[in-house]
């Protein structure tokens, strides 16, 4: 799971791709032009880091304009609308604001669906500057998203929409969060973090009753779904450098966490007894009602050596404590870095790493019989995960930077069926929703083996580049012992980003710019579909999972241009940047699923967005 730090502050873990709802969870809510720090760990991570087994994700917010006031308004075709402010705050010395709110609808970009997202976000940071009692920042963010699936508008080439049903989907995100910092002595300081982050989402399906003709005769709530997780969190550690060669790093981290999962369900119900006569399942079945609370206590310690000027030894212990299952985990980390040179650095790393089992996992009802639901996976352990690293750094010219990493996981004690199955909870997050398991036993494992290079040139003399590529193999075994393809082994991806910038006239400060984006990546391992069995189960897809992840979808391949003209007044410092953001310009439609279609009776495949493209205005001033 990737863990997300904002501020210092853990506030979500999402599994892989699974998002907190349709904004994209926490990274479609960040708004780029207000990060001043984005570091993503890809393993081996230092013992401030827990209940994450795959990745950290951690984000910093820039503090705003002490000085001046600035503002900054943009409007695109796709990105739609979005308004910035900061500014000084004019209470301790060099405290600022800054504030971002963003609204869009993407209804030109939506080919596939008559489905269109609408979707706004807000984000802030308020530094109230230094005082007496040390250094208070606040900050937050929040999403709301809403997209309508309706029957009577798609057609056979609809991505997601079913003929004879409306669905009415709704997210929301929201975190909230205050850090306090003070000295203490000459050497080290305290930074203290309050926070807590909701997300809601709301799935509502009614289904159609048509004659023989196809007339729709009738229309009934199906399925009624509402679920809430809130998670508030404490976080203190104590920082203090004692001489030259050692540094300690010690702290803890708490959390809390408050479930709501109500789930209500009569589709495909069978209308026994059918006391009205009219076809509609008179009683809902209570899938899922969750109210539960539970806590994970964390506690790390870190400290660094210096055991020569160009030789340094880092060294830790983490462990957590599950409040609902009882269970308990310590977790050795450790790393060598050698400064081989001015330009040159090599480094080693590793670490033991756990992760909680997800809610909708953990608390799953499983239907034991007809209409009787109990929980079996709620005695599940932490997922756990070996991380090895070794790593090179290469620094030459005054701006260009070569990075090399290989790294192999092993992961165990990851839950799996008590039965031979292909399944294992190291998929989830590749699709939209958790799988409905229950009875889950920690006795699956899984490995991640790869390599990362990284060729940067930061911007200067009017241009920039950076070249990425990474090599990998991810595999499982499910409880049937099968090595297998997971969800996510695309087995590489490659980026190029160049970016070029042209001065105009004799003023400096108006340019001309180009940039460009190139992608390639191997084709997403899928499960197939069996077509005979999903037509038996009244349109709900069967995959044969006994050839789980056994086909891959084609190679991804996309390639943006973008150009712009920013022009600016001395006079009245007002800045004008005008943008046409050609996408996907090859118009390749690249393949994105494979669906059983109702319209069709078929398995058909699914196809993404080709060419598009955006226009965007900015005014800053």
């Amino acid at each position: 799971a990737l863990l997300w730090r904002i501020e210092g502050i853990p506030v979500a873990t999402t599994n892989h791709y699974a998002t907190l709802g349709t904004t994209g969870g926490p990274v479609s809510a960040l708004n780029s032009n207000l990060l001043k720090t984005s570091d993503f760990l890809t393993g081996a991570f230092p013992a401030e880091y827990g209940n994450a087994n795959a990745a950290v994700f951690d984000i910093g917010f820039r503090n705003g304009n002490p000085d001046k006031f600035e503002f900054t308004g943009q409007v695109g075709a796709f990105s739609g609308l979005e308004l910035m402010a900061e500014g000084p705050l004019g209470l301790a010395s060099g405290s600022s604001f800054i504030a971002s709110y963003r609204y869009g609808i993407a209804r030109l970009a939506t080919p596939g669906t008559n489905a269109v997202p609408v979707y706004q976000d807000f984000s802030f940071k308020l530094n109230l500057g230094q005082t007496k009692l040390g250094r208070f920042e606040l900050f937050g963010l929040g999403g709301l998203s809403n997209i309508d699936f309706l029957g009577d508008e798609i057609d056979e080439n609809d991505l997601f929409a079913n003929p004879d049903q409306d669905a009415y989907v709704d997210n929301q995100l929201g975190i909230m969060g205050l850090n306090h910092t003070v000295r203490i002595g000459s050497k080290g300081y305290l930074r203290t973090g309050l926070a807590a982050s909701t997300n809601y989402n709301q799935y509502l399906q009614d289904n159609f009753i048509r004659n023989q003709s196809g007339e729709q005769v009738a229309k009934y709530r199906a399925t009624n779904a509402q679920n809430r997780e809130n998670r508030y969190t404490l976080t203190s550690e104590y920082n203090v450098k004692f001489d030259a060669r050692w540094n300690l790093r010690a702290g803890t981290v708490v959390e809390w966490y408050h479930i709501n999962f109500d789930v209500q369900d009569r589709d495909n119900r069978v209308d026994i007894p059918d006391e009205d006569g009219d076809g509609v399942p008179d009683f809902f079945i209570p899938v899922r009602d969750i109210k539960d609370d539970y806590f994970i206590p964390q506690l790390f310690a870190q400290a660094e050596y210096k055991i020569q000027q160009d030789l340094s030894w880092t060294f830790g212990i983490h462990s957590q404590y599950h409040g609902f299952t009882g269970d308990t985990f310590i977790e050795p980390r450790t790393a060598l870095s050698w400064q081989a040179g001015p330009k040159h650095r090599f480094s080693v790393a590793y670490g033991l790493h756990s992760q909680s089992i997800p809610s909708p996992i953990l608390f799953f009802q499983e239907e034991v019989a007809p209409g009787e639901f109990v929980r079996t996976n709620d005695e599940l352990e932490f997922m756990k995960s070996h991380h090895f690293i070794v790593g090179y750094d290469q620094s030459f010219g005054s701006d260009w930077r070569l990075k090399v990493e290989t790294y192999y996981q092993h992961l165990f004690d990851i839950p799996v069926e008590p039965f031979p199955s292909s399944y294992s909870v190291i998929n989830e997050g590749a699709d939209f929703v958790f799988d409905e398991r229950g009875s889950l036993l920690n006795e699956g494992t899984g490995r991640n083996m790869g390599l990362e290079v990284t060729l940067e040139k930061f911007f200067s003399g009017g241009y920039y580049g950076l070249v990425t590529a990474s090599l990998f193999d991810s595999e499982y075994q499910g409880s049937d012992q099968i090595d297998r393809n997971t969800a996510f082994n695309n087995n590489y991806v490659q980026n190029i980003l160049l970016g070029r910038e042209w001065k105009i006239g004799k003023d400096s400060r108006n340019a001309f710019t180009l940039d460009t984006k190139l992608t390639y990546a191997g084709g997403r391992p899928f499960t197939p579909i069996d077509l005979e069995a999903t037509r038996e189960n009244g349109g709900r897809e069967v995959l044969q999972e006994d050839q789980a992840f056994s086909e891959r979808l084609s190679s991804y391949f996309r390639w943006d241009v973008k150009f712009g003209v920013r022009i600016n007044s001395k006079k009245r410092r007002i800045s004008h940047q005008f943008f046409v953001d050609l996408l996907n310009v090859t118009n390749r439609e690249n393949e994105f699923t494979y669906r059983y279609n109702e319209v069709t009776d078929e398995v058909n495949l699914v196809e993404q967005i080709g060419f598009f493209p955006d226009f965007l205005y900015r005014i800053q001033f």
